[in-house]
């Protein structure tokens, strides 16, 4: 099977791909390979690039997985929320490339993203739990809290909101809105930015701007 993620260096700025030919669905492939790829980066980058391919950054967990029965779903998902509290609290900013939609565990990604720039166009981002019959985990939950604004939560984790890229924007999904012409610009620009900042001072106010949110997720998780 071909690798869902690919790694690229550049001027000290990881680049990480996501392309499964599909949705990006976030299935036990996909969440490996992504770990492995932010430790990479963590040893030998600056700053770091996530994306997707043209027209989707991911549209959540497998589904396909989780109709495998509730232990191989759980397991799932306890990997995924591992991954998302990692790149959440990781100590480098990372920088997320919204290709498209962003869906469920997808729109959990930009929210446990540092800066979030999204394309324009006719595409859908949020938290579609309950219009599905899933109920969405405390990480989600804690992570929308977190990073969308107060009068937007109640509409987009209870009541399965999704939306444009700039209503998006607006809410606390996504941080900037580009042309998908103008988006690799913008992204390289921003993370070259943060690229300059001292890291050891970035990662440890991260931690403190952070860590009262992990505590709370934490003692949800199976493997805290």
């Amino acid at each position: 099977m071909t690798d869902p993620v690919t790694y690229e260096l550049e001027d000290k700025i990881a680049v990480l791909t996501m392309d499964d030919g599909k949705a990006n669905a976030f299935g036990p492939t996909m969440i490996e390979a992504l770990s492995q790829a932010f430790d990479r980066a963590e040893s030998e980058a600056s700053a770091i690039i996530l994306t997707g391919r043209s027209g989707v950054l991911s549209a959540g967990f497998d589904l396909k997985v989780m109709r495998e029965g509730p232990e191989a779903a759980a397991a799932m998902v306890e990997a995924g929320a591992q991954l998302l509290l990692k790149i959440y609290l990781h100590p480098l900013p990372v920088i997320t490339a919204c290709t498209g939609h962003a869906i469920a565990a997808g729109a959990i990604l930009l929210l446990a993203s540092d800066v979030r720039l999204g394309t324009s166009g006719a595409f859908s981002i949020g938290l579609n739990e309950t219009s599905i019959g899933m109920t969405l985990p405390p990480f989600g939950v804690e992570l929308a809290r977190d990073r969308l604004t107060p009068e937007a939560l109640s509409a987009a984790v209870l009541g399965a909101t999704l939306y444009d890229p700039d209503a998006a924007a607006a809410i606390g999904y996504l941080d900037q809105v580009a042309s998908a012409v103008d988006l690799a610009k913008e992204v390289r620009r921003t993370a070259a930015h943060y690229a300059t900042l001292d890291g050891p001072s970035f990662a440890g106010t991260k931690v403190n701007l952070r860590q009262a949110t992990v505590d709370r997720i934490r003692p949800t998780l199976r493997n805290a």
